[in-house]
Order: structure tokens, then C-alpha cells, then sequence
């Protein structure tokens, strides 16, 4: 990687991340069988150290694609599964005393990892979910008045079940306003199943996948990616679409400036994995259908309607002017 601060990114430097784009979903994909589209959809949040909240219902092979991610990048990786009794301190860590020290010492929590699987995050109580705030988005932690920087790259993979409503607790819109995508991988095809079947024959392929890069090599790519050129028509479509969610009475609550710069970042990680060195206008359309409908909320009128926000978004895209190139 040759680019330097302050320098646009180069073709080569280009031709690196995606080369190694690939390889992470070649890696991957030697477990998780089909969903090609949201594996590249993952390594597009790598890209921009964003979060990944993964909706789908149970065996759909949520937690399979979190733990291939991990082991793929060669990252410390801790699981936390969510429940009802789950406290803050359980996850963020406490401070006791030790009577061999005569002193108090900090034990850490798992969410001092570089990627942390929150596994069903919807059936912790809110007080523990908003643990995660500070973490996802300033990526550190604060207990008892002491702060602590997390590892980077800091990444949290979530999962949660859209149909179980019993014991859970849904994510309140500061949360879901964290995770840059909300991705969902659905049932698999039937050829795609019987690959499963196959694969998982006689063992399972996730205990022999190992790391393609390194937390360091990561970062290096993560740098690089924020000198990629994107002309200002583009950018200011970004900007024009999350504004249009904000005017459209369709919507109660449109998407805030942090979901333009999470569509501005994710359209750029897109280019840049398709082996581009500037941003297409259709790069920031394709990412708006994953970064913006998990922060929008329908108004009274539109739910009465059967409106949904995908088919809402589909409206707002529509209406939008594409940039002409000059």
C-alpha cells in the first residue's frame, strides 16, 4: 500500500484492496454457501470499520457468517450472548479489589475485542444494549469513571430474530442509527442447500478457516480507502437522498447527517472492492437500500396504508436526480 495522508488514492492502491476483498470472500464463502451479495456487503463494512446488524430468522446462519468474518481477519473475537438477565458490567467489565494487590484492578468485559459477536442483541434490556453506544460509536468505554479505548479495528457484529417478540426488547433508534448496514441472508436456495448438507457432511469447514489479513494490514486498507476521489456531484447526490427521507411526510423520522456519511463511506468502500478509483452515482444508490431503511420510521398515515420503508426508500431513490457526468 503506497498511498500516504493527504495523497489520492492511486489504481494500484485500488487493485490491492479489491485483490484482497476477494480473498476475504473466497475465504468466507468456503462456509457460508450462496449469499454472495451480502458477504460482499460485510467486507464493505470492513472497509469502513462500520457495524453489521444481521436480521433474519434462527438457522439462516447469522452467527455462522459473524464467526467466518472474524476467524477470516485474524482479529481477537469475543461472543456475548444477550439475554434478559445480562447486566452492563457483564459485558463492558468491572473493577474489584484484589487483596493480593491491596488495590482495585479492572477485569475487562468481552466487548474489549477488535470484533465482538452480539449474539440476539434484541433480548437484553435496554440499559445493557445502550452499553454499547459509547463503544459503537466512539470506540471506548467509560465504567466508573474511567475510560478505556477499545482495540482497532473495532468492529460489532449483531444478530436478532424480526419474528420472536416474547422476551425481547426492540433496538431503540440511537442504536440502529449505529450500524452501518442491516443486512439479512434469507433462506438459501435448494442447490445451495444441498451444498450445505454436503459441506457439513463429515465436519464443520468454519473450525479449519483461517485469517487472510491482519488487524494491521486491515487499517492500513481501512486509511487508505478515505483518499478515494469522489466528485462533489456525486457526494452532494448522497446528501440529496438522505435529505429527501427528511422532507417526505411518508416518514416520521427521516435519516440523520450521520446516515449521509455512512452512505458516503459505504458508497466509496463499494467502488473501491468493484477495483474503481471514484465513486459511481449508482454506488451510492445500490448501498442507500442498506444503510438507510433501519434508520427511517414510517408515519401513522404510511402504516395504515401497508406502506413499507423498503417500497418508501424505492419511492425517494426514484425521485432523486441522478448526477450527469459534466
Amino acid at each position: 500500500m503506497t498511498t500516504v495522508e493527504g495523497t489520492r488514492l492511486t489504481q494500484a492502491d485500488v487493485d490491492e484492496i479489491a485483490a484482497t476483498a476477494s480473498r476475504l470472500q473466497a475465504n468466507i464463502q468456503r462456509v457460508i454457501v450462496g449469499n454472495e451479495g451480502v458477504v460482499r456487503l460485510a467486507l464493505v463494512a470492513l472497509l469502513c470499520e462500520g457495524h453489521i446488524l444481521l436480521e433474519d430468522v434462527p438457522g439462516t446462519g447469522k452467527t455462522t457468517l459473524a464467526r467466518s468474518i472474524a476467524r477470516s481477519l485474524g482479529c481477537s473475537f469475543r461472543r456475548i450472548q444477550f439475554t434478559p438477565d445480562l447486566m452492563p458490567a457483564d459485558i463492558t467489565g468491572i473493577n474489584y479489589y484484589d487483596q493480593k494487590q491491596g488495590d482495585f484492578v479492572f477485569r475487562e468485559g468481552p466487548l474489549i475485542a477488535q470484533v465482538v459477536l452480539s449474539d440476539e442483541i434484541n433480548r437484553a434490556t435496554p440499559r445493557t444494549q445502550a452499553a454499547l453506544l459509547e463503544a459503537m460509536e466512539e470506540r471506548q468505554l467509560t465504567v466508573e469513571g474511567v475510560t478505556t479505548k477499545l482495540p482497532r479495528p473495532f468492529l460489532v457484529i449483531a444478530t436478532q430474530n424480526p419474528v420472536e417478540l416474547e422476551g425481547t426488547f426492540p433496538l431503540p433508534e440511537a442504536q440502529l442509527d449505529r450500524f452501518l448496514l442491516r443486512l439479512k441472508l434469507g433462506y438459501p436456495a435448494e442447490d445451495a442447500e444441498d451444498e450445505i448438507l454436503a459441506r457439513m457432511e463429515s465436519s464443520n469447514p468454519l473450525d479449519e478457516l483461517g485469517p487472510v489479513i491482519d488487524a494491521d494490514e486491515l487499517l492500513r486498507l481501512i486509511a487508505a480507502l478515505r483518499t478515494l476521489h469522489v466528485d462533489p456531484d456525486v457526494r452532494r447526490y448522497a446528501v440529496r437522498i438522505v435529505r429527501a427521507t427528511r422532507e417526505d411526510p411518508a416518514f416520521e423520522l427521516g435519516a440523520s447527517p450521520r446516515a449521509s456519511l455512512a452512505l458516503f463511506r459505504a458508497a466509496r468502500a463499494l467502488a473501491a472492492i468493484n477495483g474503481r478509483d471514484y465513486v459511481l452515482p449508482d454506488d451510492v444508490k445500490q448501498m442507500a437500500v442498506y444503510v438507510l431503511p433501519h434508520r427511517l420510521i414510517l408515519s401513522t398515515q404510511a402504516r395504515l396504508r401497508g406502506r413499507d420503508v423498503d417500497e418508501l426508500l424505492g419511492d425517494v431513490l426514484a425521485r432523486v436526480p441522478v448526477p450527469i457526468e459534466r
